[in-house]
């Protein structure tokens, strides 16, 4: 199991520091991340680092897709999260 927090830890630090770089292209016009990439990130168990790149950076915070997908996703970790804690800690 603290592999798990282990690997949520690293995954949510990795996507607010891709959400600060896609920021910080954005006002350089520099070569931007993918939508793709960040939600993929936010995906695979990255939507508290989202959220909060989101709020810090004020990045992406207008688009529907990323408000709807990012607190959905998020929903869905804190469910996994107690799922495996219920299951693991029975």
């Amino acid at each position: 199991m603290q592999y798990i927090f282990v690997y949520l830890i690293i995954i949510n630090l990795v996507t607010c520091i891709l959400y600060g770089v896609d920021k910080l292209k954005a006002v350089a016009r520099g070569r931007r991340t993918p939508e793709r990439v960040l939600l993929g990130f936010t995906f695979v168990g990255g939507s508290l680092g989202a959220l909060v790149g989101m709020q810090v950076f004020r990045h992406k915070t207008r688009h529907l897709k990323f408000q709807i997908c990012v607190p959905l996703f998020m929903i869905i970790h804190i469910a996994l999260i107690i799922f495996a804690c219920v299951l693991f800690y029975k």
